[in-house]
């Protein structure tokens, strides 16, 4: 398979590694939009964050779990959390994964 996700939890391609554990690989997102900007994937493929809660909910609860222990570990007392599913949506990467921002205000209105 020809997944990019796929090669960084294999070692396959470099990545700045946060947490893994036998399921779950989180790392810092290459082009961030925040200044915490981790990804967090399950290890095994699935395409997008919906096929993950419908093939194994455990496994889609522990990635929110991980979230908020990586935000912990890091300090920051709010964060975002985001799943984009589907092309329309956003999502550019086809291997499932949960984004973690924070380190900046995202409120709106702004200021």
């Amino acid at each position: 398979m020809d997944c990019l996700f796929c090669k960084i939890v294999s070692g396959d391609i470099p990545a700045t590694v946060v947490k893994k554990t036998d399921s779950i690989t989180a790392f810092k997102d290459i082009t961030p939009q925040a200044p915490t900007h981790v990804l967090i994937i399950p290890n095994k493929h699935f395409e997008n964050m919906a096929e993950v809660a419908n093939a194994d909910a455990d496994l889609a609860g522990q990635i929110f779990k991980v979230a908020g222990e990586i935000a912990h570990e890091l300090g920051l007392k709010s964060y975002r959390t985001n799943a984009n599913t589907g092309l329309e949506a956003g999502q550019s990467v086809f291997h499932a994964h949960l984004h973690l921002l924070g380190g900046r205000s995202f409120a709106w209105p702004p200021g």
